[in-house]
């Protein structure tokens, strides 16, 4: 049975996102980073250690089905999350492990199977961050020359997890009986396929796992779009946010559990966590020399070129000294990746800033809010926002890697707990006890079955007929 903490205070949650060899995307260039970083299993684990040593929630991993940024100058997302999680695993004990896979270029009962086992062997760890994917690139990996129209992907989608869940689940939990006396291994009749036909997929079923030690890994989203936002009510126990204001985040948690409660999931069903880079100094001083420093070794067409493909234009359009243009629109016609764009944006407009200011603001990054500071005054903003409602954590996308992070760790981290705000000491080794999010009960059987459970050897062969 999952413990869960005091559900009558709340606890920050603190992920961080590996992404390679730091937010920053000159990070590599720093004399204490290794430029092989981003294919080293061994960086990847120490980092996801050094997260755990500051009892972190989560490691969290993006993907990309193809190569989308400029890799002239930026190292990429190049390993495969779920086999590298797999890595991770076996050198932690306690941090929790998510990994991305999209719906628009998977099958859902590979994802299903693949996820499960991660949880299987991290011993309930595992978490899935589920995406859809918008950018050319991607599209024609997958033999097709433009990607899915937005509606078609999230409708696509949210079938896809609908399917998951139900593989993830096809097992009683009782199912597993390993009666040697009796020679009964499994229950068969508590093994149900799932009989699935919809729109865009049919799926007989059963899973080939029991029900995992979380029941299922834990459902993440992080579109920002309305579609997004719908699936993430539907589905998400957590959410990665994109916003860049505490107005922005405020109103975007409440619309969102205010949507999971209306369909019945309950006003704490969805964990807000906002995406937050930091960068640390000493003094304010320091932290602000450190960002400049950073931002400097950037090529200043790099990060024109990566702002023009955040916002759906070319790069002639934008002007060092000049603000954004007036006529901007969602990309592709809408078809674009609307939670980056929009932030981006929000960071612009809100400041008044030129190209030139936003990219420094940004710290050559696009779309997550970036904090320049102190240990103290970036813990001051994270209690600021959770108190406030804003965020029930957040998403970690240090400057550097490994070495921002442990910044934050030895000197961010002991002030949130000195506070009250963060653990001392991990209370279970789930990600959902870590999440403070319950069990989820095992449904039951399915009525309006196609075909019979899996009792006997004659439906087993008709099966390998099918």
């Amino acid at each position: 049975m999952s413990r869960l903490p005091n559900p009558q205070r709340r606890q920050l949650h603190l992920n961080v996102n590996i992404l390679h060899s730091g937010f920053v995307p000159s990070a590599w260039r720093l004399p204490e980073s290794d430029p092989h970083a981003f294919v080293d299993v061994a960086h990847y684990v120490r980092v996801a250690q050094i997260a755990e040593a500051g009892k972190l929630d989560a490691v969290f991993l993006a993907d990309n089905a193809a190569i989308v940024d400029q890799i002239h100058f930026r190292p990429i997302t190049a390993l495969e999350p779920s086999v590298l999680l797999a890595s991770i695993a076996a050198a932690t004990t306690h941090i929790g492990l998510i990994g991305t896979a999209s719906t628009s270029y998977n099958e859902p009962f590979n994802i299903a199977r693949r996820f499960a086992t991660l949880d299987h062997v991290s011993g309930g760890r595992a978490g899935w961050n589920v995406v859809t994917t918008a950018d050319v690139p991607s599209a024609r990996n997958f033999g097709l020359d433009a990607a899915p129209d937005h509606a078609q992907r999230y409708g696509r989608a949210s079938e896809f997890t609908d399917i998951v869940k139900a593989l993830w689940h096809s097992w009683a939990d009782d199912a597993f009986v390993g009666d040697k006396a009796e020679g009964r291994f499994i229950d068969p009749t508590k093994v149900q396929p799932i009989a699935h036909r919809g729109e865009h997929f049919t799926v007989r079923g059963p899973g080939t796992l029991p029900r995992t030690p979380q029941g299922h890994p834990v459902l993440v989203q992080a579109g920002g779009s309305a579609d997004g936002r719908e699936l993430a009510a539907r589905h998400a126990e957590a959410v990665f946010s994109a916003s860049q204001s505490f107005e922005e985040s405020l109103d975007y948690a409440r619309g969102l559990k205010q949507r999971a409660a209306e369909l019945g999931r309950g006003p704490d069903a969805v964990k807000v966590l906002a995406g937050l880079t930091t960068i640390i100094g000493a003094t304010e001083a320091q932290a602000q020399a450190r960002r400049d420093a950073l931002v400097d070794l950037i090529p200043w067409d790099y990060s024109v070129a990566r702002l023009a493909g955040i916002l759906g234009i070319t790069p002639d359009r934008l002007s060092l000294d000049k603000t954004l243009p007036d006529d901007l629109a969602l990309p592709g016609g809408g078809n674009g990746n609307h939670t980056f764009f929009n932030a981006t944006i929000a960071a612009a407009r809100r400041g008044g800033l030129t190209v030139r200011q936003l990219v420094r603001e940004l710290a050559g990054g696009g779309g997550h809010r970036v904090i320049v500071g102190t240990p103290e005054q970036i813990a001051d903003d994270i209690e600021h926002w959770f108190r406030a409602g804003a965020a029930d954590g957040f998403n970690l996308m240090p400057d550097q890697l490994p070495d921002g992070l442990r910044n934050f760790v030895d000197g961010v981290v002991p002030i949130l707990q000195k506070r009250g705000l963060f653990r001392t000491e991990y209370s279970g080794r789930t990600l959902r006890e870590h999440l403070g999010i319950a069990l989820p009960g095992y449904p039951g059987h399915r009525a309006a079955l196609a075909e019979p459970a899996l009792p006997h050897a004659d439906v087993a062969r008709r099966l390998v007929a099918i």
